[in-house]
């Protein structure tokens, strides 16, 4: 009989009792951006502890210049058997406008919302609900077979909502301890209820703000008007040229290291039938601006992106001031993908900037950040592993996405660590997090549990 089998079985059996240690954890009121919850972050690490000691973990709480890490580790059957580090966040948002909560955001419970099982409360889904899924996996394996399939550590962050300031000294400072074969982390979604996702590309950022100056106070448009150099004007230009008619980004060398999504790939994706009409159409829109000749999800997945998130100069108040500005200002992010390296799309931006500033003028620039994308081999062995094993839990074949956005802790593992990280999560988009009346479908939860017991079991063969 297979090592798996009587695990499911365990884990369907004790499902009552983990939704209970679930709501133990989320009635924690973690909120780790407001210093008046410092003390319930400390609780839900040390709670996270004991629960993990029962399992046999070693962990402990680790102290930071912020709220604590989490680490635990476990052996594997043998001295050979393959290391992952599981990575997820017990700290959660701040729950206002608490008016907005049909029910007490840490009074979690179990009910029916448009015919569906979901669990209520603040990080039902981000991510303590995600988390336990992995832990109750654990718990399984161990009640069953008196061991793990394989070696695991687990790392367990309070910061993650507000900014993970403590992380990168904490990683340096235990790099060795930390480090894995592969990492594990459960902070993101399925396509939909009914097919599981594995996350295999998520794009870079980097910050830009500049702020344009000309002349050395605002001046009067009807006496300076046509003369002196309008700091907007001069702006609006730079910001105009950045993009070519078909939707390019045109600042030299922007596309280095941009690489086409394999043919196969695109094809999955297209197969999913998300049209522009109905990706836009949520928020009001219909027509993609991006490169033309591209489908939405390769827009939003596999493509690069320069776009302008903030724009301010002259006179901004009631009525009407006719004015020149000193100053004109303007913060643009880009998305990159692949093998662009931020620091060269900073320098590049910056030069393209340059050139285009009048000779009496100046421009002032403030870095915002910046990291490098991540494309995880579509090939993987351990990619097709987990991909097989979802695919076997799950009503629909698991698919291979991208994410439009940045997981911060997948770069940090990937250039601190030398990781590559497996991205499996069972959130839904209606998980409403970060907003009033967030939940987590029961099936995540149960399913979750589950597709982590095969997962564990895959990639330890």
């Amino acid at each position: 009989m297979s090592a798996l089998n009587p695990v499911l079985d365990s884990i369907d059996r004790d499902f009552d009792a983990s939704l209970d240690r679930l709501f133990g954890l989320l009635r924690i009121k973690s909120i780790s951006t407001d210093p008046a919850f410092k003390a319930d972050c400390r609780k839900a690490a040390e709670w996270l502890v004991e629960d993990l000691k029962t399992i046999g973990f070693d962990a402990s709480v680790r102290d930071t210049e912020g709220h604590p890490m989490v680490v635990g580790h476990h052996e594997g059957p043998s001295p050979d058997a393959p290391h992952v580090l599981f990575y997820g966040h017990y700290d959660v948002q701040p729950v206002d406008p608490l008016s907005l909560w049909v029910d007490d955001p840490f009074a979690p419970a179990v009910k029916e919302v448009d015919g569906v099982r979901v669990i209520t409360g603040r990080g039902s889904s981000d991510d303590k609900g995600q988390l336990m899924t992995f832990v109750e996996a654990c718990r399984s394996w161990k009640s069953v077979h008196g061991t793990l399939p394989c070696k695991v550590t687990l790392l367990f962050e309070g910061e993650e909502e507000s900014g993970s300031p403590s992380l990168h000294p904490f990683l340096k400072a235990n790099a060795d301890e930390l480090k894995a074969d592969f990492a594990m982390v459960c902070d993101t979604g399925m396509w939909d209820r009914e097919t599981p996702a594995i996350t295999t590309a998520l794009r870079g950022l980097v910050g830009e703000e500049i702020t344009i100056h000309a002349a050395d106070r605002d001046l009067h448009s009807g006496s300076f008007g046509g003369a002196a150099a309008n700091p907007i004007r001069i702006l609006a230009r730079i910001l105009a040229d950045m993009h070519d008619d078909t939707g390019r980004v045109t600042i030299p060398g922007f596309y280095d290291g941009v690489e086409e999504t394999p043919a196969q790939i695109k094809q999955s994706w297209d197969a999913l039938g998300m049209t522009a009409e109905k990706f836009l159409g949520e928020v009001g829109l219909s027509v993609p601006s991006g490169e033309k000749g591209r489908s939405v999800l390769e827009l939003i997945w596999a493509r690069p992106t320069a776009e302008f998130n903030g724009i301010s100069g002259g006179y901004e108040g009631d009525g009407f001031k006719t004015v020149i500005a000193s100053k004109a200002s303007a913060k643009i992010s880009f998305r990159l993908v692949h093998k662009q390296d931020p620091e060269k799309i900073r320098a590049a931006f910056r030069a393209f900037v340059e050139e285009r500033l009048p000779a009496d003028c100046r421009v002032e620039f403030k870095k915002h950040g910046g990291g490098a994308a991540l494309q995880l081999p579509y090939d993987s062995p351990v990619v097709t592993k987990a991909k097989n094993a979802l695919s076997d839990e799950w009503p629909k074949p698991a698919l291979m996405i991208a994410m439009g956005g940045s997981i911060p802790i997948v770069g940090d593992f990937k250039n601190m660590l030398g990781m590559e990280s497996l991205l499996v999560g069972f959130g839904l988009e209606d998980d409403r997090i970060h907003s009033p009346n967030e939940k987590y479908d029961v099936a995540s939860f149960h399913k979750g549990q589950r597709s982590w017991a095969r997962i564990l079991d895959a990639v330890s063969k």
